[in-house]
């Protein structure tokens, strides 16, 4: 079994309509040149301030989604938004919501990030997404053509413990729309991404952010791992499309080969035991 990915790579700024309508297109394009499953980045919507986020803000299904699911609908594909602000219970903070749309329009699944970016490196980024959005509680994983994927967003990567947890629910493939700092992305997108996969026999794909307002760099590199941790296809630093086959007799091969997964001793894992100082 085999399924055509597209990974569309995004400079979402600050005006919704024109973010919309160029995600649009992108994953039109995808869709329209063979992909059976097109992803798209974290924010995609809206990148730049706290409250100009929170007012852009919308139900899902509604305005964000409708457009997805109008090309969902033509070419008959998967599209995975990426992310999007979702109304919540709290106006001053709305969830950071994924959303995955049917090949017949519909919304098959919501994920709201779980795992806010609430850092301080020296030399930035710093940041408080809790201060703008409301944590989702719940992981969730979809059946898209008979193949389980498991749905994250962007700070979600540095949680193994959370794809550990979607790959033990049957993912074969992980999704992490992203809008990754350039700051730490130079040093940990990669590795990390590469870890999940990895240590879960299963493929990453990983659509990302580029540029974006001032302070906000994003790092790129959009990019698909297979289950043995190696990258089959990485986006330049420019908007536009990747592709790649994903071939899930590979996850199941490397599961048989290296059985992490039912080797695990979970048993072992609820106390640590102290060694005496000496």
């Amino acid at each position: 079994m085999t399924l055509s990915a597209a990974l569309v790579q995004l400079d979402a700024r600050d005006d919704v309509e024109a973010n919309i309508a160029a995600a649009v297109g992108l994953a039109d394009d995808a869709a329209g040149g063979g992909a059976r499953f097109v992803a798209l980045p974290e924010y995609l919507h809206y990148r730049g301030t706290d409250d100009g986020f929170r007012a852009s803000a919308r139900p899902i299904p509604g305005p964000h989604t409708e457009p997805f699911s109008d090309v969902a609908r033509r070419h008959g594909a998967w599209i995975l938004v990426g992310s999007t602000a979702e109304l919540s219970q709290d106006p001053a903070r709305p969830f950071n919501t994924s959303a995955l749309i049917a090949p017949d329009g519909s919304v098959a699944a919501v994920y709201r990030k779980v795992h806010l970016f609430d850092v301080a490196v020296e030399a930035g980024p710093v940041d408080t997404e809790s201060a703008r959005v409301m944590a989702g509680d719940r992981l969730v994983t979809a059946d898209v053509d008979g193949a389980i994927v498991g749905l994250s967003i962007c700070y979600d990567l540095r949680f193994p413990e959370l794809y550990r947890a979607l790959a033990l629910a049957g993912a074969q493939i992980l999704t992490v729309p992203s809008a990754f700092m350039a700051r730490t992305g130079r040093d940990h997108w990669e590795v990390l991404l590469r870890a999940r996969a990895i240590e879960n026999a299963a493929y990453v794909l990983a659509p990302s952010q580029i540029g974006g307002p001032p302070g906000q760099a994003a790092y790129g590199h959009s990019v698909v791992i297979d289950p043995w941790g190696t990258v089959v296809a990485q986006a330049p630093d420019v908007v536009g499309i990747i592709r790649a086959e994903l071939d899930l007799e590979r996850v199941a091969s490397i599961r048989r080969q290296i059985p992490v997964l039912s080797n695990r001793r979970p048993e072992a894992y609820a106390s640590v035991d102290r060694a005496p100082r000496r």
